[in-house]
């Protein structure tokens, strides 16, 4: 379907007949079968399947963690699998956010300083660097929390303290693969409130993968993936 210019000029994200093929022969598996996807500024989309249905898959080129066998993936109209290694780990650092059910942080570094990190790889100044650590730090409601490492935090700081790190480069998306999996009831919906907050107030784009249906339905959008393919792609009737 062709969409109006005015609709396209808000789209952000394209996939475009993406196949994504692993091994070769008899051996070859087919994870994504021809799947097109369209994800405007803006959205907060919530990715849902069984095992095995490709929606990590799909994360991942997204993430531009890995590339399609076939069809296209833009990014702000540039065609990312014509891009190079270091030109998609460009895009990687510069537009993308990460948040993971693991929360991947140092464990002998400060809150503080693990925020920093993404800033340390982009060369920017000690001082600024920890200006804009403290601003997203604020962000997640950690403030007063510099100082402490992760083993002093509960598992809900330390995923807040992941998403301020996701945050502090100010992407135009975040990825986040079941940024509550591993978390209680209670902290897992304080963490999509968080993420809803962002999501508001910061305008940042968010694809959440899931498994968890009471998760998704604090995004806005819900797109379940079977079989290597897209079964439906649902608008949220109640956004939280």
């Amino acid at each position: 379907m062709i969409q109006s210019e005015q609709t396209d000029r808000q789209t952000l994200i394209k996939l475009q007949g993406v196949r994504k093929i692993y091994g070769t022969g008899q051996a070859a598996m087919e994870a994504l079968r021809g799947i097109d996807l369209h994800i405007e500024e803006g959205d907060f989309v919530a990715v849902m399947g069984p095992s095995g249905s490709g929606k990590s898959t799909c994360l991942n080129i997204l993430g531009c963690l890995d590339t399609p066998s076939y069809g296209d993936y833009i990014f702000k109209g540039i065609t990312v699998n014509g891009l190079d290694r270091n030109q998609r780990a460009h895009l990687r650092r510069n537009y993308l956010g990460f948040v993971f059910q693991g929360y991947n942080l140092l464990s002998r570094t400060s809150a503080l300083e693990n925020i920093e990190l993404p800033l340390i790889y982009r060369g920017v100044h000690i001082k600024e660097r920890q200006r804009l650590a403290i601003q997203a730090l604020d962000a997640v409601g950690l403030r007063g929390w510099e100082s402490h490492t992760p083993s002093e935090l509960s598992g809900g700081q330390q995923q807040r303290v992941a998403i301020a790190r996701a945050i502090v480069t100010k992407p135009a998306v975040l990825m986040a693969d079941e940024p509550t999996g591993n978390l209680d009831t209670v902290r897992g919906h304080e963490i999509m409130d968080l993420l809803v907050e962002l999501n508001k107030t910061q305008g940042i784009t968010i694809v959440m993968v899931t498994h968890e249906p009471d998760m998704a339905a604090y995004t806005k959008r819900t797109v379940h993936f079977l079989d290597g393919l897209i079964e439906s792609d649902k608008q949220n009737g109640k956004i939280k």
